[in-house]
């Protein structure tokens, strides 16, 4: 299984729309990859490491493939029209991470 992770720092001014991460970017890319992402998760940050202290991420985001193969053909069609929407609800540049989920 191949996790895409979709990290979103937590910069000052930076701004992240929740719902419509959740309602339409997230639900454009299962349209696009025609079920090849098996599921997703979203995980909103609430504090770094100190308690107290600020995220260290404002959103993480996950896809779930079968394979890093499964992953590049459903993704590679349609990486400018996902990566175009990204404005549509942060201005913030994400940091990518494609990893192989050993548990879980």
């Amino acid at each position: 299984m191949i996790d895409v992770s979709i990290l979103y720092p937590n910069e000052a001014g930076a701004t992240f729309d929740f719902d419509y991460y959740r309602e339409q970017h997230m639900a454009m890319i299962q349209q696009k990859m025609s079920g090849a992402c098996c599921h997703f998760t979203i995980e909103k940050g609430l504090q770094g490491p100190v308690p107290g202290s600020a995220p260290t991420y404002l959103a993480i985001g996950h896809l779930f493939f079968e394979s890093l193969e499964a992953f590049a053909s459903a993704f590679g069609p349609h990486a400018k029209a996902i990566g175009a929407d990204i404005a549509n609800y942060t201005n913030l540049k994400p940091i990518i991470q494609i990893s192989e989920l050993l548990v879980g």
